[in-house]
């Protein structure tokens, strides 16, 4: 269950939050991979992370000194083994998770090389709108809803 107040999307409100009141915010820069077709990527969080087995977009955490398109190239890189083309900054969203106040950066990618590799024992598969999968993360809920939104 999810909720957004005030541009703060808050995940299961009915939990306690971790370090409440002195969390720093992690950034994490999140691909939005997107084929001609409409299709788009997503995975499941690996096994022993939290939300394990929840359906999500890509990425992974910004590094100190380091800028989304850097991170993101990084991260889906070592995640799922794919070197991505031009990254499109899209949107930015707050997430305050039981565990951890995440800042979400979105950014759309068209194009890339290589093969899948679930290298964190991911399942991935392209879904159109709307899903099929579940349960989905979350931070990425949005995402579908802003998604099919443009293309109405």
């Amino acid at each position: 269950m999810t909720r957004e107040l005030s541009g703060l999307l808050t995940a299961d409100p009915g939990l306690p939050r971790a370090g409440e009141g002195t969390r720093g915010v992690v950034h994490v820069a999140v691909g939005v991979l997107l084929r001609p077709d409409g299709c788009l990527l997503l995975t499941t969080r690996p096994r022993g992370k939290v939300y394990e087995g929840y359906w999500e977009l890509p990425g992974g955490k910004i590094e100190a000194g380091e800028s989304v398109d850097a991170a993101l190239r990084r991260e889906l890189l070592e995640e799922i083994g794919l070197n991505i083309g031009s990254v499109h900054s899209w949107r930015t969203l707050a997430v305050d998770y039981p565990h951890a106040l995440v800042e979400l950066n979105f950014c759309k990618v068209f194009d890339w090389s290589g093969d899948l590799q679930m290298r964190e024992g991911q399942a991935y598969r392209w879904e159109a709108l709307p899903v099929s999968v579940s349960p989905v993360l979350p931070g990425t809920v949005p995402v579908l809803a802003w998604l099919q939104q443009e293309r109405c």
